[in-house]
């Protein structure tokens, strides 16, 4: 049977973001956490060992597999950092076209810094991605 091997725990997202050894990465992980904490208006958890997540939905595909799973998140990669929002909704797309400079991939977005970014698209992208989400899976 399937284990999910990202899981929300009860790890420090504080003690996390102060191992980064970058300092301005460091700086944009704790601009990160405000700006995710504000508008998701969930608390920050850790998921997984280097994922920082708010909010969370259970999901059942057709398939049978089910999980949980974070609403929006971010992780502080060496390379960069991602950004976890909802796939499958059509306003994800027009919203990265406004973002700034950044890569996709198929669930996670690629940002070096946050001043490569408009930050209040990356508010837009957040709030979209959690009413997405709870449309989707009837979230309360």
């Amino acid at each position: 049977m399937y284990e999910q091997k990202t899981k929300e725990n009860e790890a420090s997202v504080v003690e996390f973001i102060e191992q980064i050894e970058n300092t301005r990465k460091r700086e944009d992980a704790y601009k990160l956490l405000e700006i995710f904490t504000e508008t998701s208006g969930y608390p920050p958890k850790m998921w997984g060992a280097s994922i920082i997540g708010f909010g969370s939905y259970h999901y059942k595909y057709k398939t049978g597999h089910q999980g949980d799973a974070m609403l929006v998140g971010f992780s502080p990669r060496k390379a960069n950092f991602s950004l976890y929002f909802a796939t499958g909704d059509t306003e994800r797309e027009a919203l990265l076209k406004k973002i700034g400079k950044h890569k996709s991939g198929k669930s996670c977005v690629y940002i070096n810094k946050l001043d490569d970014i408009d930050v209040s698209v990356l508010k837009e992208l957040i709030t979209q991605s959690i009413t997405f989400l709870k449309k989707t899976y009837s979230v309360e």
